[in-house]
């Protein structure tokens, strides 16, 4: 496959997800704001400024319509839903010969409400609705018109890198915020009712972090991604290794998955947000690893949120 088709089939797996997991964060955020009365606006809204990786100047006041504006409609701000789309919709130009109808369709259609206007008309909370719903379109006619190639390989590559990010992300914020916010994650993830008959019904915040981070059955849980992505490595890889790893993406990939499942749970959760932190810098390190290994010239488009 050309590098050039392999690298956009990637961003488009990683954007469409970056677009509907900024959606989940942005629905869980704004109702805490809006529910919980001992919540602190600013504070929250700057914490979830920095977790989404905007910048902001040490005395730049932020409220709710600043995140919205920056982290959903700008189509300037790298961190923007609005991006995200419109980032997904160029990547499948590039590799327009290799998509099926369908799903050129279903990308096309979804940018097309961002320059009409219509994306900047909608409001919290029916404009993440439409994101999510437009995100499993894509998603689901990939599903069922793609062949599993290499093509496809890379698409659930990037699908599955971006979604360990962002539930990390998740995870982040819910572990900083005020209130109980872990109800609100579960429901972000579309998890609550997999985490209710997982747990019988037992409600606890360790119990939520453990299902979000290593539950080897749900597929949104940093694990299960985790396993998915060193799957699509694995495919893509036909060298016959029979020690160790050549592949450094791979090798980060299970290094981290390792990590996680086999440390205490005790200790992932003693700061979280360091180790989610420590989990967005190995996704980027994966991406820069998979761009130099297949994407031969092409230009490493990270996370413009990854901290160092």
């Amino acid at each position: 496959m050309l590098s050039r088709i392999a690298e956009s089939m990637f961003w488009i797996g990683r954007y469409v997800e970056r677009a509907e997991d900024t959606a989940r964060i942005l629905d869980v955020q704004t109702q805490l704001i809006l529910e919980e009365s001992g919540v602190d606006e600013r504070e929250t809204c700057r914490m979830l400024m920095s977790i989404m990786g905007a910048d902001l100047g040490p005395d730049e006041d932020v409220d709710v319509t600043t995140v919205l504006r920056q982290l959903a409609y700008n189509t300037d701000s790298p961190t923007s839903i609005a991006t995200a789309l419109g980032s997904a919709r160029e990547s499948a130009r590039r590799a327009r010969e290799t998509l099926s109808v369908p799903m050129w369709e279903a990308l096309n259609t979804t940018y097309r409400a961002i320059p009409s206007g219509q994306f900047r008309s909608m409001r919290p909370p029916m404009v993440f609705q439409w994101v999510r719903e437009r995100a499993a379109l894509v998603n689901g006619t990939a599903d069922a018109t793609m062949t599993r190639d290499e093509g496809w390989q890379f698409l659930m590559l990037g699908r599955c890198i971006e979604r360990a990010d962002m539930t990390s992300r998740l995870v982040a914020t819910a572990a900083v915020s005020t209130g109980s916010p872990w109800t609100s994650t579960l429901r972000a993830c579309g998890a609550y009712e997999a985490f209710l008959r997982t747990y019988r019904g037992l409600e606890t915040d360790r119990a939520a972090a453990e299902f979000l981070l290593l539950d080897r059955l749900f597929p949104r849980s940093v694990v299960f991604s985790l396993n998915r992505a060193e799957q699509c490595v694995d495919n893509l890889e036909s060298s016959g290794q029979r020690a160790g790893f050549q592949n450094e993406a791979q090798r980060l990939l299970g290094r981290t998955r390792a990590e996680l499942e086999y440390r205490s749970l005790s200790d992932v959760l003693a700061d979280l947000p360091h180790e989610m932190e420590r989990l967005q810098r190995t996704c980027a390190l994966a991406t820069e690893a998979i761009t130099r290994r297949y994407f031969v010239g092409a230009e490493s488009l990270t996370w413009q949120g990854v901290r160092t």
